[in-house]
């Protein structure tokens, strides 16, 4: 990969992590439930990402097993999105997106096994750094304990669906994957309604969250989404994710700013925060000497 292309791919990824940092406000901002969120979020996804494939004229075949694993993995992200936003709605922005910060340190566990490399010992330093802030954010926000297992919950969940798709796009387009993937967690989730409760608990949303679910389906899910798996060509899933770890700052700037009082946290867990959205710098360090033979599954 030249200079231009890696920093092209390295423009977009923050790009799109500057987007996804409104996620976390938008899931405070809607009022129904975070089961109805994921499920409006990957309709409207579904349909933005659907549109784009007709007018592009792309075409989505695929095998029959690729299908399934493409399906199932959104099924995945449905998951993580759940208990992401449900992190959010029984804590705050600044705790659901520290907590999804740690997804680093299980991309780290999970890559040397889809890429059959070994695991390597700075992303064990990383991951040990992760597992103290963490802790001290555990040990600050007692409160807000609930919020921060969800957190976690949901980024083992994404470890798993972004290391998936870091060995999807070998084979198949991103938007081929995404459309799968949308689709996938939409039905995974109408059955889910179907078999629970019979839809009761679905929620119809009105007046401005309608604004804010067009938002967050067209803007922050089926065009960041499609670029981010693109993004994974050039990028390993460990690199994309401490990336990604840049998605907590500009969420707790935004939350500050548009909630106030409601997302100022105790000193403690500020330093548990910077400890486990520090490994981006810690990354950017290790990365710059460490030669290409050490990391032989790295492109970037």
């Amino acid at each position: 990969m030249n200079l231009i292309t890696k920093y092209k791919n390295y423009l977009a990824l923050h790009a799109i992590v500057f987007i996804w940092g409104f996620t976390g406000i938008l899931g405070k901002l809607i009022s129904i439930s975070s089961t109805s969120i994921v499920w409006w979020r990957m309709f409207i996804a579904s349909l933005g990402i659907l549109l784009f494939v007709v007018i592009t004229k792309r075409k989505l075949k695929t095998t029959p097993i690729k299908g399934l694993k493409y399906v199932l993995t959104g099924m995945v992200t449905a998951l993580h999105w759940i208990f992401f936003f449900e992190s959010i709605k029984v804590s705050n922005v600044s705790i659901g997106l520290t907590a999804l910060a740690s997804t680093s340190l299980f991309v780290a566990l999970l890559e040397p096994l889809f890429f059959k490399r070994r695991i390597l010992p700075y992303e064990v330093l990383m991951g040990g750094f992760t597992i103290i802030g963490l802790g001290i954010i555990f040990q600050a926000e007692t409160t807000y304990s609930l919020g921060i297992t969800f957190g976690i919950i949901s980024a083992v969940l994404a470890a798993v669906f972004s290391t998936l798709n870091g060995t999807f796009v070998k084979n198949d387009k991103p938007t081929l994957i995404t459309t799968y993937e949308m689709i996938g967690g939409l039905f995974g989730l109408t059955i889910y309604f179907g078999i629970t409760d019979g839809f009761q608990s679905f929620v119809v949303p009105a007046g401005i969250d309608w604004v804010w679910l067009l938002i967050l389906g067209l803007v922050c899910t089926s065009m960041a989404y499609v670029i981010s798996i693109e993004v994974l060509k050039e990028l390993s899933p460990f690199t994309a994710s401490m990336s990604i770890n840049l998605e907590p700052i500009y969420s707790i700037i935004f939350a500050l700013i548009i909630f106030k009082d409601d997302e100022y946290m105790s000193p403690l867990f500020y330093i548990g925060a910077i400890i486990v959205i520090g490994n981006i710098f810690l990354n950017g360090i290790i990365k710059r000497k460490t030669t290409a033979k050490a990391i032989p599954a790295e492109k970037a």
